[in-house]
């Protein structure tokens, strides 16, 4: 079989804690890295860049936020999609204040104000935890939807309480707004996922991952061995923050245009976190799995029928794909909790033993 390591050998440390320690996996990166890059864009249409690459990509980077702070740290929140919000208005009104200033940057920009919201409704995790937790990130969800209507200035006092996407331009590209270059969109988004999963994997292999795994294992023997529950909590609702707060950002100026404060209701919450347990709770590659799941998978149903030629109501289609979803959360939190990057690696084991059994 190909995926075999016969022959690679590890004369060090660092070679041998490598993230992709095989060849064959490099090779696959690379391989995805070169159809992302540059198959994609040269013979993907508007339709399919605007409507499936990327959308996929930003929920994807909203779960790697969700999954650091509950795959990782342990800490349950159902607040990403008001996080989300803070990101996305906060580079609406940076936008606004700083027209001259790069798009991108603002985008970036915005996950701090994200990052400081959420270390604001991460304070009670020094002191509950659990579903008691979950209910004060839920809480947190409904005050910052409130904001989001009842506080004018955020929206510049639009009568519609919409926030815009403003024409912008970078790299002599118009990449948000009426007249944006899809191809320049999904480039952009593109290149900021990809960096920020790799300063993501980085995070969690370092010191600062580690504690958050220690906090998520056992809390009490963590702080007796020295992590401060303090900075691991706080840091790890600041990274999940600004990670969501950043998609937010994408999510209104480099895909939908305009957004009102239901683009970020509790549905959403409820949509990312689905996302992060069909992927796999504590895993990076789950949510890039995830996303596709809950987002494309939807899109391959509604066109199953046409294609086969059937003649199936839209609303039956709907009621189908919730049943799907509902029916896999259900399979994979009994089954296989941990989704299917779990999945994956037992077909990754399975073929490097090829063909002999597996136990």
């Amino acid at each position: 079989m190909f995926y075999r390591e016969v022959g690679q050998f590890k004369t060090n440390y660092s070679s041998d804690s490598q993230v992709f320690p095989i060849l064959q996996d490099k090779i696959g990166i690379f391989a995805m890295l070169v159809v992302a890059f540059v198959f994609v864009p040269m013979f993907g249409s508007e339709f399919f860049l605007n409507s499936i690459m990327i959308p996929f990509l930003i929920f994807t980077l909203a779960t790697i936020g969700l999954n650091i702070l509950v795959g990782y740290t342990g800490q349950l929140s159902l607040g990403t999609g008001a996080f989300m919000g803070v990101g996305a208005y906060s580079c609406y009104k940076l936008a606004t204040i700083f027209p001259d200033v790069n798009i991108i940057i603002m985008v970036l920009l915005s996950g701090f104000f994200s990052a400081g919201v959420g270390i604001l409704f991460g304070l009670p995790s020094l002191r509950i935890k659990g579903f008691y937790l979950l209910v004060s990130t839920l809480a947190a969800q409904f005050f910052l939807e409130w904001c989001f209507i009842r506080v004018e200035w955020l929206y510049n006092y639009n009568d519609s309480g919409a926030i815009d996407s403003l024409q912008r331009s970078a790299f002599g590209y118009a990449v948000s707004g009426g007249a944006a270059n899809s191809h320049a969109q999904y480039f952009v988004v593109l290149t900021i996922v990809v960096v920020m999963t790799w300063v993501a994997s980085n995070l969690i292999r370092g010191r600062i991952g580690r504690s958050w795994m220690m906090i998520r294992d056992m809390d009490i023997a963590a702080e007796l061995m020295g992590v401060r529950p303090l900075f691991a909590k706080l840091s790890a609702f600041a990274v999940s923050s600004f990670y969501c707060g950043v998609a937010g950002a994408l999510m209104v100026f480099f895909w939908l245009g305009s957004a009102e404060v239901e683009s970020f209701d509790i549905n959403h919450s409820f949509l990312f976190l689905f996302m992060a347990i069909i992927g796999g709770l504590g895993s990076l590659i789950g949510c890039y799995m995830g996303a596709a799941f809950i987002w494309i998978l939807p899109i391959i149903i509604r066109a199953l029928p046409s294609a086969l030629g059937l003649d199936i109501n839209a609303a039956t289609v709907e009621h189908i794909n919730f049943m799907m979803i509902g029916a896999m959360i259900i399979f994979f939190l009994i089954v296989e909790p941990h989704g299917l990057a779990r999945l994956w690696q037992i077909a990754k084991e399975k073929l490097r033993t090829w063909p002999f059994p597996y136990s």
